[in-house]
């Protein structure tokens, strides 16, 4: 059962003890001067706490519930004579900084899945799920059936507690039992019977249960003081000292104790070097695969970024680390999507320019090198499409469609490819289309068919002509892809003749390509050029 209330953290132990020194010191008569620093003394420890509660971000409405009825509850105490009832005080509770805390480290290592050891009624639990994506998961492990019962409420009310699923019964059998299924976690959050911390410990990285570059964090690793004073006779203090001392010489992680509150630990794998020292073991210049995907320091433009493709492709380079120009003919457009990114934390700035105009794209080149130096990734996504029957097709609009998708694209290429020359390093990425592969129908489009099969071509000769040169130039060709336009009325007959075609069923989504722009854009594919990458739901096999 639970233990009654007693100083749980080192700050609230020094408190004790300097209240209890001034009570004496005001009994002896002590100086005035003794007395006014115990009185100072105290004034700094105790006003700690409230500073941090009143700096850290505030709880969410089901947290603050969750913790107003665990500290109004009235606990059992069982004892020979029979049951007693307490209320826990805050100071015993995790509560608003350090589940805040936690919740930060969710974000900051970006994770999906989450294993908590020892849940209690579920503050901790709550504050992690709120960090967590929408398909993030959190497994508690739970002994007691009551404090799921107690905790489950608050879970129905807060959005995120559908993301937490509680295992109730012994956390080692749960553990093994999703050992067994080959389950894995970015994060493990351990905070139960402290006499078993180093068999769970030890038994998460034995069995790896902890995914790569995931963490281990331990709750009450500086134990009420106990931990580190060297008269340590408590039972918890002692196993603790133990574990500490097990985790700061054991070679296979490295360790920080974070004095908050009662002490957390966050530990993570260290880097291996004795086994093998290739490449594939230890990642390319020691970075595994997906910090290869990262493009941190790299300035990119997308044009015909505004809307649709190009936003998408905009986003998802920001969100990989780059700096981003958004590049598009209308400059409120260009101007929103900039400020998208702004509010993610995303370097950006808006640039308008008509493609189609050689003047044009060289402002455009010469702005971003004027602001950040350098072109690392150039996007060259604007386009147009007409549709006509080929008798009927013009000079001006086969003109028009060509000045754009492949003239435009070719005065971009050729730009951005001069600057990437002289850096000796460099990505373009154009837009092509499935249109590239097979003649889409029913529509009738053959200026657009036709400009971007040129694109290819294009592509695929400054591929093959730039990369001894540290340029890789590659396209993607999207199938249909979904916007608001595709459901207009007079469209409508012919989205259910293009969903035939289409063997995944669906129309592609911007999302559908965002992966494939970073990939592109990142070191992963300097080995790839002249490629054209088709994502269409496989719409051009049939």
């Amino acid at each position: 059962m639970i233990s009654p209330p007693v100083p749980d953290t080192p700050l609230e132990v020094i408190v004790d003890l300097l209240t209890k020194a001034k009570e004496i010191a005001k009994s002896v008569n002590a100086p005035d001067n003794l007395t006014n620093n115990l009185q100072k003394a105290l004034d700094i420890a105790s006003g700690l706490d409230d500073y941090l509660e009143k700096m850290t971000t505030e709880e969410s409405e089901p947290l603050a519930e969750l913790f107003k009825k665990t500290s109004s509850h009235d606990w059992d105490q069982v004892h020979k004579e029979g049951k007693t009832k307490f209320r826990l005080p805050k100071e015993c509770i995790t509560g608003h900084v350090e589940g805040q805390t936690l919740k930060m480290l969710i974000h900051m290592i970006q994770a999906k899945r989450v294993l908590e050891i020892g849940m209690f009624t579920g503050y901790g639990a709550l504050s992690m799920a709120e960090g967590l994506p929408e398909d993030g998961s959190l497994v508690a492990c739970e002994l007691e059936p009551y404090l799921k019962d107690f905790a489950q409420p608050f879970f129905d009310k807060s959005p995120h507690g559908s993301k937490i699923t509680v295992k109730i019964g012994s956390a080692m059998d749960t553990l093994k039992e999703l050992a067994a299924a080959g389950e894995q976690f970015d994060m493990i959050f351990i905070d139960a019977d402290k006499k078993n911390y180093i068999n769970y410990y030890n038994f998460i990285l034995d069995n790896n249960l902890l995914r790569l570059l995931g963490v281990i964090c331990v709750d009450n690793s500086l134990f009420k003081s106990k931990v580190y004073l060297k008269d340590t006779t408590d039972d918890n203090g002692v196993a603790l000292r133990e574990f500490n001392q097990f985790v700061s010489t054991d070679p296979r992680v490295e360790q920080v104790i974070i004095p908050l509150r009662d002490g957390i630990s966050v530990i993570r794998r260290a880097s291996v070097s004795k086994i093998t020292d290739d490449k594939v073991f230890h990642g390319v210049k020691g970075r595994p695969i997906l910090d290869r995907m990262r493009l941190d320091g790299k300035v990119a433009y997308v044009t015909g970024a505004g809307q649709g493709i190009g936003r998408a492709f905009a986003h998802a380079l920001g969100e990989a680390g780059a700096k981003v120009a958004v590049v598009d003919l209308d400059q409120a457009k260009a101007e929103a999507v900039a400020q998208e990114l702004f509010l993610k934390g995303i370097n950006a700035i808006s640039v308008t320019a008509d493609i189609s105009k050689s003047n044009d794209v060289q402002r455009m080149i010469d702005n971003i090198v004027s602001k950040w130096g350098a072109i690392h990734i150039a996007c060259n996504n604007a386009g147009i499409n007409m549709n006509s029957a080929s008798e009927d097709t013009s000079l001006e609009e086969w003109d028009q469609t060509f000045n754009v998708n492949l003239r435009g694209m070719f005065m971009c290429c050729q730009a951005a490819g001069r600057v990437m020359l002289k850096q000796g390093y460099g990505k373009i990425i154009n837009t092509a289309s499935m249109a590239s592969l097979i003649v889409p129908h029913p529509q009738k489009q053959l200026s657009y068919n036709t400009s971007k099969a040129g694109v290819v071509k294009l592509t695929q000769t400054l591929g093959a002509e730039w990369i001894d040169r540290g340029v890789r130039v590659n396209c993607i060709s999207p199938g249909i892809v979904d916007t608001p336009l595709i459901h207009s009325e007079s469209l409508r007959p012919l989205v259910q003749r293009w969903l035939s075609d289409i063997p995944a069923g669906r129309l592609a989504e911007v999302t559908d390509l965002q992966a494939a722009v970073v990939y592109l854009a990142s070191e992963a594919s300097d080995y790839m050029t002249g490629h054209n990458l088709v994502i269409e739901g496989g719409q051009s096999l049939w």
